[in-house]
């Protein structure tokens, strides 16, 4: 078998189980309900922003945020959003953005970055930032995974009445 080959197996079996936990509505211990992370995109630090934009453009992609002459796009395709970075990041980083949908609109109901905070401590993760815990309006942490790739999990909306 191919290394393509098998990417492309791998690929399809990680989307359906996550097609078949989302339908199940499971988690990893009964009775754990997910943590609504909200919006997700793909932030990448890239060495030319305009080579990078056209690039993804082709892939068709628009931009749907930023300002390239800061060195920083959102570019958006259906339900696929990448961040474009030029000089502010070390690392390629996943981020969240509770409180959002895809299309930056402000859902009424989400979870706040600091109970998912809460969550994510009580789970014995360690976290490289965090989001102040007295607060109430736009926040966030930093986690890293296993291998060392940032996760940034980035509130931009107030916190949810409830």
């Amino acid at each position: 078998m191919t290394r393509r080959a098998l990417c492309v197996i791998l690929c399809f079996l990680c989307g359906a189980a996550s097609m078949y936990a989302a339908k199940a509505g499971t988690s990893d211990k009964k009775g754990d309900a997910p943590l609504r992370l909200g919006k997700f995109s793909v932030c990448l630090t890239v060495k030319d922003i305009a080579a990078s934009r056209a690039f993804y453009e082709k892939l068709g992609f628009k931009v749907s945020g930023g300002d390239q002459a800061q060195n920083w796009l959102v570019l958006q395709n259906e339900g696929t959003t990448v961040g474009l970075f030029q000089g502010m990041f070390d690392k390629n980083m996943l981020t969240f953005n509770p409180g959002w949908d895809r299309s930056n609109k402000t859902l009424s109901d989400f979870d706040d970055v600091r109970e998912i905070q809460r969550t994510l401590v009580s789970k014995g993760l360690a976290l490289a930032t965090k989001a102040d815990e007295s607060s109430t309006g736009p926040a966030s942490l930093t986690l890293l995974d296993p291998d060392g790739n940032p996760i940034l999990i980035d509130q931009h909306v107030p916190s949810p009445e409830k």
